[in-house]
């Protein structure tokens, strides 16, 4: 019984005492800033401008030069950054055309890196 009881212990891993979860180096705090709207059938084009927090830069998904930025929907709608009016550095804004469904809504949102502030 004792020998199957220590068989047991042997099974289970052994994690070092200091393990700790290690962020990946490109890793920043960010802040997320949005702009919504609705449109109901047949709406045309809309806009929306995603606040720039002053002192702040876009942030980039991790590992990538990209902007960290997500667009979300609801409905039949086609949406976009407007790349004539976004320069990434001022400026975002989002763009979506006509709303084919009875409704439909846009989300915009950026990811900003604010560490400089702090």
């Amino acid at each position: 019984m004792v020998s199957a009881f220590t068989s047991l212990l042997l099974l289970i891993p052994v994690i070092p005492f200091d393990a700790s979860a290690q962020e990946p180096e490109d890793s920043r705090a960010t802040t997320e800033l949005s702009c919504s709207f609705l449109m109901e059938k047949g709406e045309t084009a809309r806009l929306c401008q995603v606040p720039f927090p002053q002192g702040c830069l876009v942030a980039h998904v991790p590992g990538t030069k990209q902007p960290w930025t997500t667009i979300s929907k609801a409905g039949r709608l086609q949406c976009r950054f407007n790349e004539k009016e976004t320069d990434w550095k001022t400026k975002i804004v989002g763009a979506c055309g006509r709303c084919q469904s009875v409704r439909c809504s846009a989300h915009f949102s950026v990811r900003f890196d604010c560490s400089a502030l702090h």
